[in-house]
């Protein structure tokens, strides 16, 4: 009898705390097939190949939200990327897209520990052709070299306030020289047909010379069936050197067909000063993507960048890539 009545108090105890709080199994699988040219202006090299997330990255996770009363809730999130093609770890790191916890309310949500950047927010805003590893910039932009993820790090994001919204992120060294530090801001607005966003990163370590710099500023506008798009990027300091910066843009639209299929086409340009090698990148690309779920899709697409230097041969890749999206 006693056993019984104990074992009703953790019944009774476990339904109340579960009524509080909520746990979530999540995840994205996506494949494709591709074959991708390089040709460096005096050879020319063709692969075909099986790889892991042209859309979005593979990964699991478990997320969950405990109502601590008032409208405040305590958050976290732990979530792992992997590799569908041969089904390893994308790093040898436990949870190394994202682990931390923090606090949600009026104020807005903080979270701590491995976090993405705020510029991370903005990295694909304004890229048409599904931001994909097909898309117009692969190849072309220099302002998507930045850190997406930060170790002991913290993240701030502001509630929505007409339209706007604000997220800061930072985080510390512990007194590791080597150690890779970035502070990043993003604002975005998004109100009726427009939507817009700016971001900003800097990082570096104790050891380097130059801080590497990161500025994108992308906006999407909706006619409906038809959203144009597009962005404005620069990245100074490349390699951590002083003074060797890029600037760039891409314009692009998305075309929905039907309810089901979107195409979208993009073009992307990307011009180095001399400091940083005096290059000049371009690229185009063509892509569709079909729902056959609210969980599934497949996709199909075509990129080609071309890289031109002084007194050096044109520098052209492509990649033709078919694949399927898969969520859970």
């Amino acid at each position: 009898m006693k056993k019984s009545l104990i074992a009703l108090a953790v019944l009774a105890t476990s339904g109340a705390a579960m009524a509080q709080s909520s746990v979530t199994l999540y995840g994205w699988i996506d494949t494709y097939l591709a074959n991708t040219t390089v040709d460096n202006g005096v050879t020319s090299t063709s692969t075909s190949s099986m790889n892991s997330g042209a859309i979005n990255g593979n990964r699991w996770g478990l997320k969950g939200s405990e109502d601590l009363g008032g409208g405040l809730k305590a958050n976290f999130q732990l979530e792992q990327g992997f590799n569908i093609d041969t089904g390893a770890a994308a790093s040898a790191l436990q949870f190394h897209r994202q682990a931390w916890v923090g606090l949600s309310g009026g104020f807005g949500a903080v979270k701590i520990g491995r976090v993405y950047t705020a510029y991370d927010d903005v990295n694909g805003f304004g890229k048409a052709v599904f931001d994909s590893a097909f898309g117009a910039t692969v190849n072309v932009y220099k302002s998507g070299g930045y850190t997406p993820r930060i170790d002991n790090g913290f993240r701030y994001e502001s509630p929505t306030m007409s339209g706007f919204d604000v997220a800061l992120s930072a985080n510390m060294s512990e007194g590791t020289a080597t150690a890779v530090t970035a502070q990043a801001i993003k604002v975005a607005y998004s109100a009726g047909p427009l939507s817009a966003a700016f971001g900003y990163q800097t990082e570096g370590s104790g050891t380097t010379v130059a801080d590497k710099k990161f500025t994108r500023l992308g906006a999407a506008y909706n006619m409906g069936a038809l959203t144009v798009k597009g962005s404005l990027g620069q990245a100074a300091n490349m390699g951590n050197v002083d003074g060797a910066d890029a600037s760039e843009y891409t314009i692009g639209a998305d075309y929905s067909v039907s309810s089901a299929m979107t195409v979208s086409a993009g073009y992307a340009h990307s011009d180095d000063n001399a400091k940083a090698g005096d290059a000049t990148r371009s690229g185009f690309a063509v892509g569709a993507k079909y729902t056959l779920s609210k969980r599934t899709f497949v996709y199909g697409g075509y990129n080609t960048a071309t890289t031109e230097m002084a007194a050096t041969p044109d520098a052209k890749t492509s990649m033709f890539a078919v694949g399927i999206n898969h969520n859970f």
